[in-house]
C-alpha cells in the first residue's frame, strides 16, 4: 500500500514542530514523566514512519494497544500542568493518530 502523502506531510511538518521546540514543563512530578514519556514513545515511531513510509507490524501493535488504553492520564496531566503542555499533547496525540492512519508493513 502506498501512503497517503499527505498524512506523512502532514506528520513530517508536526515532527518538525515538535522537535524545535522544547518540552514546556520539566521537573520530577509523575505527570511530567508520563508527558515525557508518552512524547519520547511517540517520537520514536514518528522517526521511523517518516523514513519508511508506514509504521512496521510491531510499532503498530503497541500503538494499537496503546490506543486502546486511552489518554485519561494525559489529559489530566495537560489539564493540572497547564495550556503549555496541553498544546504539546495535543501535537503529541495529532502524531499518533496519524500514525494510526499509515500503512502497516
Amino acid at each position: 500500500m502506498i501512503p497517503d502523502d499527505s498524512r506523512l506531510a502532514r506528520l513530517r511538518r508536526l515532527w518538525t514542530e515538535h522537535v524545535h521546540q522544547p518540552v514546556p514543563v520539566s521537573g520530577t512530578d509523575s505527570r511530567v514523566q508520563e508527558v515525557v514519556l508518552y512524547a519520547t514513545w511517540v517520537g520514536s515511531i514518528v522517526e521511523v514512519a517518516l523514513i519508511r513510509g508506514s509504521v512496521d507490524a510491531k510499532r503498530s501493535l503497541m500503538l494499537r494497544t496503546r490506543r486502546a488504553e486511552g489518554n485519561q492520564i494525559l489529559f489530566r496531566a495537560g489539564g493540572e500542568l497547564g495550556d503549555p503542555v496541553k498544546s504539546f499533547l495535543a501535537r503529541v496525540i495529532a502524531m499518533e493518530d496519524l500514525l494510526a492512519e499509515l500503512p502497516v508493513t
